[in-house]
C-alpha cells in the first residue's frame, strides 16, 4: 500500500515539510515515556497536529522503541486511520508520514578524558525493524520503557545495531553543552564513527545553531543538515522544520532526501536566529547571567568562575577549522523564521483564531498576506508577525537553559 495524497504521477517531485524530533510524553494507558514532555503528547495527538493544526507532512517520533508506544502504535493501527507503507512509514489518513523512531543516549570518551554522552536519533522503516532494535537495545539500556536511557555502548557500535534493523543514524543537537557529540564528547565526529563516519547521511543543528556556524567545521562539509523542533509539547511541534522535495511521504523517500538521491533533496532548514536558542551564549553558574564578550568564552568576565554552561558559538569557536563559513554548493538554505509562540502579543486565542480561519500553521507562516492576517488579529499583531519573518526584530540571546527572547 502507498499514501495517496501525493500521488499525481510517478515521475511528479513535490515539496513537503517534515519535523524530525518529536517526543512521546506519556503512552495512551498513562505510562511515562519522556518524563520532561507534556502528558498530552502520545502518538495518535501528534499525529492529529501534525494533519490539523502544524502541516506537517512527515513527522519523525523518537520514542517508539518504548514497549508502551509500540502497543500504542498496533492499538493506533487497528482504528483504520493509519497503515504502514511497503516503502516505510505509517501514513494517517493519507496525509501524514510517521516515521518510527528512538533517541539513544550513548556512553563516548569525552573531553579531558571524562566520559562523555551524546544522543542519536534512529530511524526504521516499519514497525516490526522498530520492535527488534528495541528488543535487542533493552540488553544495553536498564530501562528501555522510557525516552533517551542511557545506553552502555557508543555510537560507534550502535550505529551496527541501528543497521541490522534496516535503520539509519543522525546525531542529536549535535553543539549543544549537554548530550551532543560535539557539546561534550569530541571536536570530531570521526573520531568517534572511524571508518564508519560515511555511514552517517545527516547531522541535526539543534536549537541554539544553524548552517553558518556548522559549516566552519570541515568534516561537515559532505553530510546533510536537517533542524527540527525537539517538541516536549503539541504547540512546540515544527518550531523547527525542514523543506524536502520527495516522489511521495515515506522512508524510503526520507532517506533518499538525507543522501540527496535521485532528484531527491533538502530544499531548506526552517528555525529559529539560533541567539534564541537556550544554550547559544556561555552562561557562568555563579553568577547567573549570560557571559558577553567576543566568543569563544571560557570563563566569567564577571567573577572569574571557570563554572560555566559552554555556549553553541562558543564551542563552534573553539573546534572550528575554518575562519570562515564556506557551504557545499548543494547546502540547502537556512531559513530564519519565528515560531507563532515567540513572537510578542501572539497568545492561545490569536493562534486559534488564525488556525480557525487559515488551516495550519504551515499556512499562516509561509503563504498568508498581512492584510489576511490583520484582518483575523488586528494590525498590532499583523505587524508583529510580519516584522518577524521579515527579521525586522531584536534578539536578546539565550543561554544556560534559558530561550533568548524577541523585541520587536
Amino acid at each position: 500500500m502507498q499514501p495517496k495524497n501525493l500521488y499525481k504521477g510517478w515521475n511528479e517531485m513535490y515539496e513537503v515539510f517534515a519535523d524530525l524530533h518529536v517526543h512521546i510524553g506519556r503512552s495512551e494507558n498513562n505510562k511515562p515515556i519522556k518524563i520532561t514532555a507534556a502528558r498530552s503528547l502520545n502518538f495518535a495527538n501528534i499525529a492529529k497536529e501534525c494533519r490539523e493544526r502544524k502541516g506537517i507532512d512527515i513527522v519523525g517520533i523518537i520514542d517508539c522503541a518504548s514497549p508502551y508506544v509500540i502497543e500504542d502504535i498496533e492499538n493506533f493501527l487497528k482504528t483504520g486511520d493509519a497503515y504502514e507503507i511497503k516503502d516505510g512509514g505509517i501514513i494517517y489518513k493519507d496525509k501524514v508520514c510517521i516515521i518510527l523512531g528512538s533517541e539513544i543516549e550513548t556512553s563516548e570518551e569525552g573531553l579531558n578524558g571524562h566520559c562523555g554522552s551524546a544522543h542519536n536519533i534512529c530511524f526504521f522503516p516499519h514497525l516490526d525493524d522498530i520492535k527488534g532494535f528495541s528488543n535487542e537495545m533493552s540488553k544495553h539500556i536498564k530501562n528501555i520503557t522510557l525516552s533517551s536511557q542511557r545506553a552502555d555502548i557508543s555510537a560507534y557500535y550502535l550505529i551496527d545495531i541501528v543497521e541490522k534493523y534496516n535503520g539509519i543514524l543522525i546525531p542529536a543537537h549535535c553543539f549543544t553543552p549537554h548530550k551532543s557529540f560535539y557539546g561534550n564528547c569530541t571536536d570530531r565526529l570521526q573520531k568517534v564513527f572511524k571508518e564508519k563516519y560515511c555511514k552517517v547521511p545527516a547531522i541535526e543543528l539543534g536549537l541554539s545553531s544553524d548552517t553558518s556556524l556548522a559549516d566552519k567545521i570541515s568534516e561537515l562539509e559532505q553530510k546533510t543538515f536537517i533542524t527540527n523542533s525537539d517538541a516536549h509539547s503539541l504547540p512546540k511541534i515544527a518550531r523547527e522544520y525542514n523543506k524536502l522535495l520527495v516522489k511521495d511521504i515515506s522512508f524510503k523517500e526520507l532517506i533518499k532526501a538525507l543522501k540527496n538521491e535521485d532528484g531527491r533533496k533538502i530544499i531548506a532548514n526552517y528555525g529559529m536566529d539560533p541567539k534564541l536558542g537556550k544554550y547559544h551564549r556561555t552562561y557562568c553558574e555563579v553568577c547567573g547571567k549570560n557571559i558577553k564578550g567576543k566568543a569563544p568564552v571560557t570563563l566569567c568576565d564577571t567573577c572569574d568562575s571557570k563554572n560555566i554552561t559552554m555556549g553553541v558559538y562558543d564551542r563552534i569557536e573553539i573546534i572550528k577549522d575554518k575562519n570562515e563559513t564556506k557551504s557545499p554548493k548543494n547546502r540547502p538554505k537556512y531559513v530564519y523564521q519565528i515560531p507563532l509562540t515567540f513572537i510578542p502579543g501572539i497568545g492561545k486565542k490569536s493562534i486559534e483564531k488564525l488556525l480557525n480561519t487559515f488551516g495550519t500553521e504551515m499556512n499562516i507562516i509561509h503563504n498568508l498576506s498581512k492584510d489576511d492576517i490583520e484582518a483575523i488579529v488586528g494590525e498590532k499583531v499583523a505587524n508583529n508577525i510580519v516584522s518577524a519573518r521579515e527579521g525586522k526584530i531584536k534578539i536578546q540571546e539565550g543561554g544556560g537553559g534559558v530561550y533568548g527572547q524577541i523585541k520587536i
